[in-house]
């Protein structure tokens, strides 16, 4: 079977709820928090069905012995935040993987040329085989910063089929990079945004997700 970039945009109440309250130019930084602590969470909810890798067992229940299934502890989980506005969404998804490793990588874009560059790679020299990847990222515009990241996580050895990217905003340049480059990707975000400005910004969007969630 061809593999093919999914993205799934799930229809949530909560998610929608708290994209709304993030798109608003209105909402003060420290809300604009909650609501990227918020969208991390259920992002990531939705990112794990399916995506955990769950062993089965037995346990006694005060009356008897039934079958459960459990998260498998062997099998690595890592989370990657794109700094810095992939923090956001980080504390909303460690609620969720507790047990992750996260590891930093630092991305800061020309706003010239648009083009990525790395300032902070906290990488390990190699994944496990079967780790489970998740990486957090705001918003998806150009594609440059994702495809970066891809670009650095997979030479060290992460699975694209095993990897989940969480975002509150996506756009069409983005997702289209990633689906010829890495078909069994699966994307998750709160909303598919048509257009991009001059600046290859979002629009609706959220502005700058950065500024916004730490008030500069």
């Amino acid at each position: 079977m061809t593999l093919q970039l999914r993205v799934y945009v799930p229809p949530h109440p909560l998610i929608k709820h708290w994209l709304a309250v993030a798109r608003d130019a209105a909402t003060p930084s420290v809300l604009f928090r909650s609501a990227m602590t918020e969208l991390g969470r259920w992002l990531t909810y939705e990112a794990a069905r399916d995506w955990l890798p769950t062993l089965e067992t037995t346990v006694q229940s005060p009356l008897d012995s039934c079958p459960a299934t459990l998260i498998d502890p062997q099998v690595p989980v890592a989370v990657v935040p794109i700094l810095r506005a992939g923090l956001g969404l980080l504390e909303g998804a460690q609620t969720l993987l507790p047990l992750a490793s996260v590891y930093h990588l630092g991305l800061v874009r020309d706003e010239e040329t648009l083009e990525p560059s790395c300032y902070l790679n906290k990488l390990p020299e190699k994944f496990s085989p079967q780790t489970r990847v998740l990486i957090t990222d705001p918003m998806l515009a150009t594609g440059g910063s994702i495809m970066t990241a891809m670009a650095e996580l997979t030479q060290r050895g992460a699975d694209p089929s095993l990897t989940r990217i969480v975002c509150v905003v996506a756009a069409p340049p983005a997702l289209q990079k990633l689906s010829a480059a890495y078909p069994g990707l699966n994307v998750y975000t709160a909303a598919i945004d048509e257009t991009l400005n001059g600046n290859g910004y979002i629009v609706p969007g959220l502005g700058d997700a950065g500024d916004r969630t730490f008030g500069t």
